[in-house]
């Protein structure tokens, strides 16, 4: 039992973002712009270096080249998404990937140029940076907005909605200093979620001390998508799980590699074996899984031979990104032009910026519950963002947002209450127990692994190890209100267990859903093993009455998509 006594503080804004990440930030950047009243920026970590970006990135993968137009990008989407993409988000999202890639140049972002002064393209749809400093650029643009106060260092766990004319709208969010014994009850006119994905739910690469070495932030938990699915919002395509290719060991990028070079996917025997599997994201992991179960691997990045000024780039390229890379060539000698680089799967990740998995979100970004919006990671149906497509997701939401409260009339909505302080409190007057949030947490992992298509079973899955995947994380869902906290940083780690817990069940429902092997690996039925034609629909999910109801929802081709009551 702690003996730490929580205060309240209560804040009221106007408009309130979740998450100081890519979206987010970019998202307070352009509503600071629209004078919509006071904005809200609430960020666990700070939002100097918080989200994917934190370490810097060396291209921007979202882009639209010369001699191509933005439904070219919705065309690439749409077939390595195998059709079950929101041709209206990404079209969208698409118009103004160039137009938000010349603002971060403006704000001092080094975007390589060549002897013409055009941007130095890798294939036709992204461009080379120099981007250890991104993050630290969009901060500094949230700081320069008068009417933006960024609050770092608070978790937000759970929003706050009411009955207003027989609609659930949302009015606010509650959440905690994880540093200081603050409870932070927050009342809003309008929220943004842009918490990004779900990191650590199946047990990673690298086991122990090295646990955090995966593709994905380890410190993206899930949130967004907990505090919203317990809220009554609608989730969608869970089940298009994202599976990385990483060079072994480092996790890091092998786009890098494969197209900085033209490095081909090649097996123990030299047979460049992408010939007979595809180059679609999910058909290149698909292929290595293969080579290696048939017992061809281990499968590389054939980078032997190449020059010693490509060797000098992809040295340059990862000390931008992933400096593990290029320390792990440097110390052991064996660069890449003299070996090439092994590479293997992560395990799998639910997010939204690479494939469609999120909240189902309208054309203005807004989720089915008025007044609540997704963007960037958290928001499902427009895969392929990247950073470039986060930031166009967070201006759209910014602009909804501002359309929703310029029309939103005031004062007829009852007084806010907020619930969740005993909560919090309960975890501090626990007695220690031997169950600890981090045990919680492996067993979650070993669970989700072995029974729901982890690394473990080469990430297939069945109905009949669903099932019990289903149950067993039921059963640690009872553990985690027994959970005790010596600290407020130990209350935070309980509510990350709690939120990737909930993630979990939602996509164990989906994978159960989709009665067919949609994407390989990222979805790899072994009851069902094809494509089915009946399953060309998104699988959609709400929480209702505790339970976990499935919705199958035509496709959106070709329209703007607004929600049925608005």
């Amino acid at each position: 039992m702690s003996d730490v006594k929580l205060i309240t503080k209560k804040i009221r804004t106007d408009a309130l973002i979740i998450g100081g990440g890519t979206a987010g930030c970019y998202a307070a950047i352009r509503l600071g712009e629209a004078s919509v009243g006071k904005i809200l920026l609430v960020e666990k970590a700070g939002i100097e270096r918080s989200g994917c970006l934190a370490a810097g990135v060396n291209a921007l993968n979202a882009y639209i080249s010369k001699g191509h137009v933005p439904m070219d990008y919705v065309e690439y989407a749409r077939a390595d998404g195998e059709g079950i993409v929101r041709e209206d988000l990404l079209l969208s999202m698409s118009e103004r990937l160039n137009k938000v890639t010349e603002d971060l140049e403006n704000r001092g972002l080094v975007i390589l140029k060549d002897e013409n002064g055009e941007y130095v393209t890798r294939g036709w749809r992204n461009v080379k940076i120099n981007g250890e400093n991104i993050k630290p650029l969009l901060a500094e643009g949230v700081y320069a907005q008068p009417d933006v106060t960024v609050l770092n260092h608070v978790n937000i766990t759970d929003l706050v909605t009411q009955r207003v004319h027989g609609k659930t709208i949302v009015r606010g969010a509650v959440g905690f200093s994880v540093k200081e014994p603050v409870i932070y009850e927050i009342e809003a006119e309008a929220v943004l979620i842009a918490t990004g994905g779900a990191a650590g739910l199946y047990r990673p690469n690298n086991p122990g001390f090295s646990r955090h070495k995966m593709w994905y932030s380890p410190f993206n938990t899930g949130a967004g998508f907990a505090m919203g699915f317990a809220a009554g919002a609608e989730m969608t395509t869970f089940e298009n799980r994202f599976v990385a290719l990483r060079c072994k060991d480092t996790i890091a990028p092998t786009g890098t590699i494969a197209q900085g070079v033209g490095a081909k996917q090649i097996n123990a025997g030299g047979e460049i074996y992408e010939k007979e599997y595809g180059i679609t994201t999910p058909q290149r992991i698909y292929g290595t899984v293969e080579e290696n179960r048939k017992g061809k691997g281990p499968c590389y990045l054939k980078t032997e031979g190449i020059s010693k000024e490509q060797e000098q780039d992809l040295f340059k390229a990862y000390l931008n990104m992933a400096p593990s890379q290029t320390l792990k060539w440097i110390e052991s000698g064996k660069t890449p032009s003299r070996q090439s680089v092994e590479i293997e799967g992560t395990e799998p990740y639910v997010v939204g910026g690479h494939t469609a998995s999120g909240f189902w979100v309208d054309t203005g970004r807004m989720t089915t519950i008025p007044g609540l919006f997704a963007a960037g990671d958290v928001a499902g149906g427009s895969p392929q963002k990247y950073v470039t497509g986060a930031l166009a997701e967070g201006e759209i939401a910014a602009e909804s947002m501002a359309s929703y409260l310029d029309k939103k009339e005031k004062g007829d909505e009852p007084e806010v209450e907020f619930s969740q302080e005993s909560a919090y409190a309960h975890h501090f007057e626990v007695k220690d127990n031997n169950i600890t949030w981090r045990g919680v947490e492996e067993a979650m992992q070993k669970i989700m692994d072995e029974y729901a298509g982890g690394i473990h079973t080469d990430y297939r899955y069945n109905e009949s190890r669903l099932v019990l995947a289903r149950e067993k994380i039921k059963d640690l869902q009872g553990l985690v209100d027994d959970l005790a906290a010596e600290d407020m940083f130990d209350l935070l780690h309980i509510y990350e267990v709690r939120e990737r817990l909930l993630v979990c069940r939602i996509l164990i429902e989906h994978l159960l859903a989709r009665k067919e092997t949609r994407w390989h690996i990222f979805g790899e039925n072994a009851d069902y093993p094809q494509q089915s034609d009946e399953y060309k629909k998104y699988v959609n999910s709400r929480l209702e009455n505790g339970e976990i109801r499935i919705i199958f929802r035509q496709l959106v081709k070709g329209e703007s998509y607004e929600h049925p009551d608005k």
